[in-house]
């Protein structure tokens, strides 16, 4: 039998040999700088995959920070039989909620060709779906659409992104 020590040394192990064959196998072109040579400046725009993209990061952060701390109480030997069944329990539920709103997400994209960022909350589900039309017949829809994959009420709110 593995213990857990062995089993965390050769995970680590693993990853840094896999992150130190990547080095070595980057182009080197990637780490050279430009010398002092005048670079030119470039406007940025943000697309409205982008706004999409930082919402999905910022959820990310959240939920990583939810496991950390549900993991801290799993492994602590002072928690509690209960406390530590309450931590896996939230564990579980953050990837049923991430799944569903992956699941959501691809509705809205198959069925009106839109980009869109869904977060669950208890009841409420806030869209942000990227769109340069704003009707309040397309946000009714989208609306239905998810209330559909749903038994109980929920609070639904869409916010059109340009």
């Amino acid at each position: 039998m593995i213990k857990k020590q062995n089993l965390w040394f050769l995970t680590l192990f693993s990853l840094i040999l896999v992150l130190s064959v990547y080095y070595l196998t980057m182009p080197s072109s990637l780490f050279t700088t430009n010398n002092g040579k005048n670079v030119e400046e470039k406007n940025v725009s943000i697309e409205e995959s982008e706004i999409l993209t930082a919402l999905r990061i910022e959820s990310e952060d959240e939920r990583t920070a939810m496991r950390k701390e549900f993991n801290m109480i799993l492994t602590n030997i002072e928690a509690s039989v209960e406390d530590k069944n309450n931590a896996f329990e939230q564990l579980k539920l953050l990837d049923v909620i991430k799944g569903r709103e992956e699941e959501l997400e691809q509705l809205v994209k198959e069925k009106y060709k839109l980009n869109s960022f869904i977060k669950i909350d208890d009841n409420q589900i806030r869209i942000v779906v990227a769109s340069d039309k704003h009707t309040t017949e397309l946000a009714n829809n989208i609306m239905r659409s998810i209330q559909e994959k749903f038994d109980d009420k929920m609070y639904i709110s869409v916010k059109f992104q340009v």
